[in-house]
C-alpha cells in the first residue's frame, strides 16, 4: 500500500488536490471532515464545551470560533482533545483499508503533527496568501479567524522541506490538474 499525505495551509486547494489524485485509484481520509463529524459527536462536544469554558453548544462551531477569536489558548487546547481523536480515526481507517495499492490522507496540520513518518508520499499544496484569503472568504469564512488559523501554521518554506512534491495553486483548475496527473503517474 502507497500511503499518501495531502498538506497546505487554509485554503491552499487540499480537497481540490485529493479529488484529483484519488479519483478511482483509493480511498480518502480526511481530517477535516472527521473533525466535522467529532464536532457532532455529544461526548466529544460535552468535553469540549468543558475545557474551553463554552456557555452554549446551541450553534457549537459559532460558539468555538468566537472562543478562537478572543482567547489565544483555546485553538491549543482544542488540538489537545481532536488531534489524538483524529490520529485514532485516522490509525482504523488505514487497517480498514490495508489491501488498497493507495489510500489518500487529507491532513491540514500534517507537518506540525509530526505525522512525515506515516506516509510513503507527501504532497504539499502551496497557494499565495491573497488567493487563499479570497477563497476563504468565498466559502464563508472570516477574515479574522483566516489570520488566526493562517498564523498558527508553519509557514510554507519550513514546510516544504519535509514533502516529496510541492503543488503551487496560483492558477487555473487545468493547470493544477496536469501537475496533479504528472505526480500520480510516477505510481500507476
Amino acid at each position: 500500500m502507497i500511503k499518501i499525505g495531502i498538506t497546505g495551509s487554509i485554503s491552499s486547494g487540499k480537497t481540490t488536490v485529493i479529488k484529483l489524485i484519488s479519483h478511482r485509484r483509493g480511498p480518502v481520509f480526511s481530517a477535516d471532515k472527521c473533525v466535522k463529524k467529532l464536532y457532532n459527536d455529544k461526548k466529544v462536544k460535552a468535553i469540549i464545551a468543558r475545557k474551553i469554558s463554552l456557555q452554549s453548544t446551541s450553534n457549537f462551531k459559532s460558539e468555538i470560533k468566537k472562543k478562537i477569536l478572543s482567547e489565544k489558548k483555546v485553538l491549543r487546547k482544542l488540538e489537545m482533545i481532536l488531534h489524538p481523536l483524529v490520529r485514532r480515526k485516522m490509525y482504523s481507517f488505514l487497517k480498514k483499508n490495508k489491501s488498497s495499492k493507495f489510500t489518500f490522507f487529507e491532513i491540514p496540520l500534517l507537518i506540525e503533527s509530526n505525522l512525515m513518518n506515516v506516509f510513503d508520499k507527501i504532497i504539499f499544496v502551496k497557494s499565495q496568501q491573497n488567493l487563499r484569503l479570497k477563497r476563504y472568504k468565498k466559502n464563508g469564512g472570516d477574515l479574522r479567524l483566516f489570520r488566526v488559523l493562517d498564523g498558527h501554521q508553519l509557514k510554507d518554506y519550513q514546510k516544504t522541506k519535509y514533502c516529496d512534491y510541492v503543488l503551487v495553486n496560483n492558477k487555473s483548475l487545468s493547470v493544477l490538474k496536469k501537475k496533479v496527473l504528472h505526480i500520480i503517474k510516477d505510481y500507476e
